[in-house]
């Protein structure tokens, strides 16, 4: 990642973080992805060879830059889908040089993938409202290729909320995977 790009991310970060103190409604916070767990997560989507990114979840489109960034290098491109239209997202996705990688998608997560095809996504990022989760199943299964990978934020911070789709992805028979203890908890898993 280039001098520029990592600065706007680290700004991005520092200006989410500060917001989210201020803002008493919880859905109304940015709620960015840490920055070591985002070191990791495009990391692991080069080592899987991702093309097709999807990510659950916008807010200012810190996450997308992070992804945008790695799939640039092998022509690959991230949709990133969310239920408002964040404000700046557009924007920071420019002053990053990465709008061009990114399509945002202004729709809800769960009938977004329910509309994708069978085995079309790389890797699948679900960074939204948790509780929801377990309602999109087998969607977010079902999209992903064999070889794919599904991450999924914050299982530490918030296990209760993310349980009873981690349950599903277990039971499923279909996944290997672990959490890695980065950030607020980043569940990775390998589609069989």
């Amino acid at each position: 990642m280039d001098q520029a790009r990592r600065t706007l991310l680290d700004r991005l970060y520092a200006e989410g973080t500060a917001y989210d103190a201020g803002q008493p409604d919880r859905l109304r916070r940015r709620r960015n992805l840490e920055p070591d767990a985002a070191q990791l997560l495009t990391v692991v989507l080069r080592i899987a060879g991702a093309r097709r990114v999807v990510e659950i979840g916008t807010s200012n489109g810190y996450s997308a830059i992070w992804l945008a960034d790695a799939v640039q290098e092998v022509g690959g491109r991230v949709t990133t889908v969310d239920i408002e239209a964040w404000p700046g997202v557009r924007e920071n996705l420019r002053s990053a040089g990465v709008s061009g990688a990114v399509d945002v998608v202004l729709a809800d997560g769960g009938g977004y993938l329910a509309g994708l095809a069978n085995a079309r996504v790389d890797l699948l990022f679900l960074d939204a409202e948790r509780v929801e989760y377990a309602g999109w199943w087998p969607h977010p299964a079902r999209v992903l290729r064999p070889g794919g990978v599904l991450a999924v934020d914050n299982v530490l911070s918030h296990p209760d909320e993310v349980a009873p789709f981690l349950a599903l992805v277990a039971a499923d028979g279909g996944f290997v995977g672990t959490t890695a203890t980065v950030g607020k908890g980043l569940y990775l898993a390998w589609r069989r």
